[in-house]
C-alpha cells in the first residue's frame, strides 16, 4: 500500500489505498487492520509523526468498517458496484472525516470546520472520482487474494 501511494504522488488524491483496503477487508475481514495499521505506522515513520498523521490513525479504519458491513454472500456484478461505491464515498467524504481532527488540533470552532471542508471540496472530489476509477480493481484483486489463500492452504 505504501509504495502504491508514493509511486502514484505525483497525482493528487490519486492512489490505489481504498482499493487495497477494501480488497484485503472482504478477504481477511479482522486481520485487514494489521497491513492497514503497518501502512500508518510507514506513512508515520517516513513521513513524520505530525498532526497530519494524527487523522490517519482512524480515517483508514473508517474505510476498513465500510468495508466489513458489505455482505460475504454477493453476485460478482452486486460486489462490483457496492465496493466501489464504498471506495468512491470514502474518497468524496476524505476531507469531511479528517476535519473534526483538524478542527481540534488547530482551535477550530464548528464554522471554522466547516470552512476547512468547504474548501478542500475540490480535493474530495478528485479523491472521490478518481476511487470510484480505481475501485473498478477491487473485484479482480480480491480474486487474486482468494486465490492465495487457496494455494497457500494446499
Amino acid at each position: 500500500m505504501y509504495a502504491s501511494k508514493m509511486l502514484m504522488s505525483v497525482l493528487p488524491n490519486v492512489h490505489l489505498l481504498g482499493v487495497f483496503i477494501v480488497s484485503e477487508t472482504l478477504v481477511y475481514r479482522k486481520k485487514a487492520l494489521y497491513p492497514i495499521y503497518v501502512f500508518v505506522l510507514l506513512e508515520g515513520l517516513f513521513g513524520g509523526f505530525a498532526m497530519w498523521w494524527i487523522p490517519y490513525l482512524y480515517i483508514w479504519t473508517i474505510l476498513w468498517g465500510m468495508a466489513m458491513l458489505i455482505p460475504k454472500k454477493l453476485s460478482e456484478k452486486k460486489l462490483i458496484i457496492i465496493s466501489t461505491v464504498v471506495c468512491s464515498l470514502h474518497g468524496f467524504l476524505f476531507g469531511t472525516l479528517y476535519a473534526p481532527a483538524q478542527a481540534i488540533m488547530f482551535g477550530l470552532n464548528f464554522k471554522g470546520m466547516i470552512t476547512w471542508i468547504i474548501a478542500g471540496l475540490p480535493y474530495d472530489a478528485i479523491h472521490g472520482v478518481s476511487n470510484l476509477v480505481c475501485g473498478l480493481l477491487i473485484v479482480p484483486i480480491t480474486k487474486a487474494l482468494n486465490q492465495s489463500q487457496k494455494f497457500i492452504r494446499e
